[in-house]
């Protein structure tokens, strides 16, 4: 009866750590989350907006509509999808953080539990290494502002306007109206002609027109006239019989 009574308290105490450390988990994505939705908020509305920057709008307002529209678009979108790398992040680290708490809680021997997590980890790199390389090369894509919505840009593969800017890949519209899906990871050399100061070459002058060679062959000379005193008849003469 003690021994059921102890097993039973033992049960009841680990379920009691294993809820604590699911609650104060829930708690740290909770608030982390909230910070991060109000930094993401106040990077959208633009930093004119913030105290001690307000000199900055009546700068804007000079501005065409236009540009000022792609900016914000831009701007909107980085902010977005820092969040949600951010977001992500964020769930991925309190989830493995608050599952190995709970597993400590039944005392469950972690060690080769962390050994068989980082094997499969190394497994899962090799194999994804062009798709984790796709989501590296457009962090920095977004965190550096290289290129965004509205720019056109030039690459070895294609000259057009940015479409859409994702972490995996990069929408493009051609110049001849294709649609281009280009990889992060495999943009190599990459030129943004709307924020340098790039000028369209001259367009080379048209060729004159092919000219059509005189004929050497020497024209016809025109029937001499009869000489004087000669009939002008076209009855043919009869021979004598």
């Amino acid at each position: 009866m003690n021994t059921l009574e102890a097993a039973g308290n033992s049960v009841l105490d680990n379920l009691l750590h294993a809820g604590i450390a699911v609650a104060i988990s829930l708690l740290a994505w909770l608030v982390l989350h909230y910070l991060i939705r109000m930094v993401v908020k106040r990077a959208e509305k633009g930093p004119w907006r913030q105290k001690g920057l307000g000199w900055v709008k009546p700068v804007f307002r000079n501005l065409d509509p236009v540009m000022r529209a792609l900016d914000n678009e831009r701007r909107v979108q980085r902010a977005r999808t820092i969040g949600t790398l951010l977001n992500s992040l964020l769930t991925v680290i309190v989830v493995v953080i608050g599952g190995f708490y709970v597993l400590l809680a039944f005392h469950v021997d972690i060690g080769p539990l962390l050994a068989s997590v980082g094997v499969v980890g190394i497994a899962i790199g090799f194999g994804s290494q062009q798709l984790i390389r796709d989501f590296l090369a457009g962090i920095f894509i977004t965190l550096e502002d290289q290129y965004g919505i509205g720019d056109i840009i030039q690459t070895s593969e294609v000259i057009g306007e940015v479409e859409y800017v994702g972490l995996r890949i990069t929408r493009v519209l051609g110049e001849d109206g294709t649609l281009w899906y280009l990889r992060n990871g495999e943009i190599l050399r990459l030129g943004n002609r709307s924020k340098g100061s790039y000028t369209a070459p001259e367009a080379e002058p048209a060729a004159p027109p092919a000219t059509v060679p005189a004929s050497t062959t020497p024209a016809a000379a025109p029937p001499s006239a009869p000489p004087a005193g000669t009939p002008l008849t076209t009855e043919p003469h009869e021979s004598a019989e």
